[in-house]
């Protein structure tokens, strides 16, 4: 198997984008592409969720393709809903490792403003079980409400800890120009002001407003290749090379009920020890992570299911600060999906964008000191579907 990596990113703005569809993906890929300096792409994935659903667009990467002038590169779209972006790394990784291709370009997007918030839930909501939980009227927030209800009552965990979450990735989306809320918060104005119940009002008890991410349009881009691609690549650019040095994938029970333990997410510990056993790394070797916190309540749980901390401790290294950007473990540097955005499609892809962005020391404001062991958590469905991915930074 071939070494992969990173030989270029690109990325757009994660808020309202007025653009089709196909545009917003092209946009982060040429930024990309003129990064790196390639005009020649051998195959282009395209990872999205809702193209057919809410954007009226179906081949969507037979657009992609042709409105970047890169015919006759083969392309093809990949959906494995909000974790389609990592997904699609997973299956370019794939093809450079094999041999099949010198360079892909795996490129992610998604318009989700182009319909109404209840049609984006009503979108986001048909993750769930067909039979055992979407016919009922559940959706990702209550699901998420439910989650956070017992595990509260099992850990300990409490409103001001999830407050604490939003308040973290908040700061730090504040220094990411591409994140989607610029907006300054404190625990005290969320939880504790008289205007709180107002501003911050429940979604799913006992999670309010500032508790989930924001639905955002956005695109995000990364260009894969083999070794001998990237040495020439980073002869011309000077730029540190980052390698993909783990993969891992895990399936859990699709309807939450019927698991054994719900407050357990075991595609995120499956996903994160395959990825960590091919990297030949181990969690605390890991200098900077991006987790997927479409509720504030997975950053603790994720943090813990992967290896950071043990099992019910999440909120207390929160508590100590380990988790920000000058802790033992910074994550969320970008904002996360809390404060960058999550843009379903293109989520994965923006992980990946800020941790090599982290290695290669270009994050400025941000930026995680020494920084050479990154990793993502991009979570599918309510963890039905993990994807996690190790990049490593090579001098």
């Amino acid at each position: 198997m071939r070494e992969v990596y990173v030989v270029g990113i690109g990325i757009t703005s994660f808020s309202r984008l007025e653009y089709p569809l196909s545009e917003i993906a092209a946009y982060p890929a040429m930024q990309a592409m003129k990064e790196c300096g390639l005009s020649k792409i051998d195959h282009l994935f395209v990872a999205n969720m809702g193209a057919s659903r809410i954007n009226q667009q179906t081949a969507l990467a037979s657009a992609v393709v042709d409105t970047l002038s890169l015919t006759p590169a083969g392309a093809e779209a990949i959906e494995n809903g909000p974790a389609s972006g990592a997904s699609a790394i997973k299956t370019g990784f794939m093809a450079v490792a094999s041999g099949v291709h010198d360079v892909v370009m795996v490129t992610g997007a998604e318009r989700m403003r182009a319909v109404n918030n209840l049609e984006a839930t009503d979108f986001v909501a048909t993750l769930s079980h067909p039979l055992a939980e979407y016919i009922y009227g559940v959706t990702l927030p209550s699901l998420a409400g439910m989650f956070t209800r017992l595990y509260m009552e099992k850990y300990g965990v409490t409103s001001r800890h999830l407050a604490m979450v939003a308040v973290k990735n908040h700061d730090n989306a504040m220094l990411n120009p591409f994140a989607h809320l610029h907006q300054k918060i404190t625990v005290e104005a969320i939880l504790d002001s008289p205007e709180a119940e107002t501003n911050n009002p429940f979604v799913a008890d006992p999670l309010r407003f500032f508790d989930c991410c924001p639905v955002s349009d956005g695109g995000a881009c990364v260009i894969l290749a083999s070794k001998e691609v990237a040495q020439d690549v980073a002869k011309r650019n000077k730029k540190p090379i980052v390698r993909l040095t783990g993969i891992g994938q895990a399936t859990d029970t699709h309807a939450v009920q019927e698991r054994e333990n719900p407050t357990d997410l075991l595609a995120v510990r499956g996903a994160a020890q395959q990825a960590f056993k091919m990297a030949g790394v181990k969690p605390s070797d890991v200098n900077v992570a991006e987790l997927h916190d479409a509720f504030t309540i997975l950053e603790i749980v994720e943090s813990e299911e992967v290896g950071f901390f043990k099992k019910g401790e999440g909120h207390l290294a929160l508590e100590k600060g380990l988790t920000s950007l000058t802790g033992q473990i910074p994550i969320n540097t970008s904002g996360g999906l809390k404060g960058k955005g999550h843009p379903v499609g293109a989520t994965g892809i923006g992980q990946a964008h800020e941790i090599v962005t982290q290695l290669r020391g270009e994050a400025r404001k941000r930026q995680v000191k020494n920084a050479k062991i990154g990793f993502t958590c991009n979570f599918g469905g309510f963890g039905n579907n993990v994807v996690c991915l190790v990049f490593a930074r090579e001098d």
